[in-house]
């Protein structure tokens, strides 16, 4: 299921497009939904270090997957943004239906690499919605938010495709003001 997430997720993002028809204040409210998950994909990836480290700081503090949390927003955001609400069942569907079995893989993966320390933040830290006060595992955490990081792992194209996507969306707003479709 993990290699189909990403072509899923522009199937998707496609199938929204074709269906959507979106508005001004659609558009507006989808932005304020779906920006603070691209902020929140920035600053997990920030304190992310895959398979070297288990990332307890940072977002990692409130939930044990802030990069699928963000990824919620996001597709949340773009569900309201296209003006259709059939579409946003049909996202909540398709995470549920990805991103669940998607975290269980992840975290059996973890369990084995990160033993007791995971299982200890494991009944500390929520799967997926967020706690109210960050997880401290005892120790001082000195790590901080690593913009290297944000390169490496190249979360700046979710910012970039968050744009088109608005850009599109906008476009066939305006497009939909000035021709009137049959359905």
């Amino acid at each position: 299921m993990q290699r189909w997430r990403v072509p899923l997720g522009f199937l998707c993002a496609a199938l929204f497009f074709l269906f959507s028809r979106p508005g001004p204040l659609a558009l507006a409210i989808g932005g304020v939904i779906a920006l603070p998950g691209l902020f929140l994909r920035a600053w997990a990836t920030g304190h992310l270090r895959k398979n070297d480290a288990l990332a307890t700081t940072g977002p990692y503090a409130y939930t044990r997957n802030p990069l699928y949390l963000g990824s919620f927003f996001l597709g949340a955001g773009f569900s309201v943004a296209s003006g259709r609400w059939f579409l946003g069942i049909i996202f909540a569907a398709l995470f549920l239906g990805i991103y669940v079995p998607v975290m269980r893989v992840e975290s059996a993966t973890l369990a084995k690499l990160f033993g007791e320390s995971y299982q200890g933040y494991v009944k500390a830290v929520p799967l997926f919605l967020p706690r109210l006060s960050p997880y401290r595992n005892g120790a001082r955490e000195t790590i901080r938010f690593d913009p290297g990081l944000y390169k490496r792992y190249r979360e700046y194209r979710a910012a970039i495709g968050l744009i088109i996507a608005w850009a599109l969306l906008a476009l066939k707003a305006v497009y939909i003001s000035w021709v009137p479709t049959p359905w």
